[in-house]
């Protein structure tokens, strides 16, 4: 007898059997939860109910008993309705990007979102973004090469990220976009909105013969912050569309139809999250981001919806079911993602995760936005770059150039953080922004302190490049963009066959979390039905792929 009815809580009507009696066993119990594509009712009369998965049933909310009804009438205490994990979130979303399941793999930078791991996640019925943030032209072209010729016409995304520090790079990611036929992009870290950007957006946009307006290219913003979510659920500022008209990328007509749609097809509320973050709480982001988009898509009529989901902190079936049950249109992950054997990252980076816990966590400066004092969130545990970061951004502040750092400082950097001379290691940074963006080099001759901050930001951007190689000398200076949820999940996986990062693959830890969301929504429902389970049914253990399939398979 294992579930265990209120006495407070009357039945919500009554039963009669067909061909099977209600079950009280464990068994029966623990597979209702799980087979979460079959509806079950649960009847009987006194604390200890049973649960079966036919017969008929009669709603009488005031108790009341059809006079029709035999004597082997039951009392109907709950009813656990079909719901498949494919029916979570916005059918919109799912239908816009030709998904089964609104779930996103985020754009991790420097390709730790990998080529595989979104092939993977396309194959599943899911979208990830390639992390193209951090990474050469070459490579991002590479890999859309690949992409393409993979996965077909399976959905797909890659990132953009803004850089005010090399606003021509920007521009040359979209190029490339534009010139290979990416139509869906992430954009991240974005504090106001660039001409590359609204140049991808409108690029191709169009009246259909129906007098639908039609935007090719699909832009999915990340933001944390109300005033930028505000400028992405907007129009494209007329300066900006001016502009593009004036260079010739946009016909009058067309920019005409851009001023009637916003910026973002759709837009993800980033909570508390690994790299670029402003901590925000879940709990009240997603909200505010949800009405702040219902007040502007009234303002400006919009013909489409845009859907907002939720970031950051998406690490157990609990957090994914309350994402979905606080309106999310979809849930994106990042953090756990770059535990899995997918990621473009490094076993060694693998394993350093694994150990993590929530509090494993700090706020460094960034390296993209290193002389605004942005900062991204890494782990803090197996490295010392917080705090080395952080030391530079202060000598940064603090003295006007290299020159001008006291001599021990001098010492202490260039033994222990670039390992050879100031100016040996300007001169490596040097090769690398005249193939990036020579104008760098030319500010710097006129510049001492920016010379000295692409020289601390040649150590931070290289801090990642040696993370993912797993080099393992440089161990100390490991940069591993990650949020406290990864501790949430360690804890949520702990003794199980996931606890391995070698046995972490997306696609299985993403079914995870949808199942274990919709199995928590069966275990809710019986909660306020008056209907309590043990303690160790009220939770969701992690399974293999081939065991979720067979839950899944229960639906069909």
């Amino acid at each position: 007898m294992i579930l265990d009815a209120s006495a407070d809580c009357p039945p919500i009507g009554w039963w009669t059997p067909l061909d099977s009696p209600p079950d009280d066993s464990r068994y029966a119990v623990e597979a209702a939860l799980r087979n979460v594509g079959q509806a079950y009712f649960v009847v009987g009369p006194g604390r200890h109910p049973g649960i079966v998965s036919s017969g008929t049933a009669w709603i009488a909310p005031q108790g009341g008993r059809p006079p029709s009804l035999g004597e082997n009438a039951l009392a109907l205490r709950a009813h656990l309705p079909a719901v498949h994990p494919a029916q979570f979130g916005s059918p919109c979303f799912r239908r816009r990007y030709g998904l089964t399941y609104a779930y996103v793999a985020g754009a991790m930078a420097n390709g730790i979102t990998s080529v595989e791991m979104v092939s993977a996640m396309a194959r599943a019925g899911m979208i990830g973004f390639f992390g193209a943030a951090g990474l050469g032209l070459e490579r991002i072209e590479d890999a859309i090469a690949r992409l393409q010729a993979d996965l077909g016409n399976r959905p797909y995304g890659f990132n953009l990220i803004h850089n005010p520090s090399e606003p021509t790079h920007e521009a040359a990611v979209v190029d490339l976009y534009l010139r290979r036929g990416v139509t869906c992009i992430s954009a991240a870290a974005y504090v106001r909105l660039s001409l590359p950007l609204i140049r991808y957006r409108t690029r191709g946009i169009h009246r259909s013969p129906e007098g639908h307006i039609v935007c090719p290219n699909r832009v999915i913003a990340k933001v944390s912050r109300e005033e930028v979510a505000a400028r992405f659920f907007a129009p494209a500022p007329d300066k900006l569309l001016n502009e593009l008209v004036r260079t010739g990328e946009l016909t009058p007509e067309q920019a005409a139809l851009a001023a009637q749609v916003p910026v973002a097809s759709d837009l993800t509320a980033e909570a508390d999250s690994g790299g670029h973050t402003d901590n925000r709480p879940a709990l009240s982001l997603l909200p505010t981001m949800l009405a702040l988009r219902d007040r502007l898509a009234d303002r400006h009529a919009y013909q489409d919806s845009i859907n907002v989901g939720l970031a950051g902190g998406i690490a157990t079936p609990e957090a994914t079911a309350a994402a979905f049950a606080m309106g999310a249109a979809y849930v994106l992950t990042g953090s756990v993602n770059q535990s899995c054997i997918e990621s473009g990252t490094s076993d060694l980076v693998r394993q350093m995760l694994a150990a993590a816990q929530q509090a494993d966590v700090a706020m460094a400066p960034s390296a993209d936005m290193f002389e605004m004092g942005v900062k991204v969130q890494v782990l803090k545990r197996g490295t010392m770059f917080p705090l080395r970061a952080q030391k530079l951004y202060d000598i940064y502040r603090q003295y006007p150039q290299w020159e001008a750092v006291p001599p021990k400082e001098r010492t202490s950097l260039e033994r222990d953080f670039f390992r050879r001379t100031f100016e040996e290691e300007w001169a490596r940074t040097c090769i690398f922004f005249e193939e990036r963006d020579p104008s760098q080099i030319q500010r710097a001759a006129k510049d001492p302190r920016h010379k000295m901050a692409l020289v601390f930001r040649s150590y931070l951007g290289q801090s990642s490049s040696w993370a993912n190689s797993g080099d393992p000398d440089r161990q100390v200076d490991y940069q591993i963009w990650c949020g406290p949820s990864i501790g949430a999940f360690n804890e949520w996986i702990r003794a199980s066959f996931l606890e391995q990062p070698a046995n972490r693959q997306t696609v299985t830890v993403a079914l995870n979390f949808l199942l274990g969301a919709a199995v928590l929504n069966r275990v809710n429902l019986l909660r306020q039905h008056g209907i309590g389970l043990p303690s160790d049914l009220q939770t969701f253990r992690p399974l293999t792929r081939s065991q979720i399939e067979a839950c899944l398979q229960s639906a069909n």
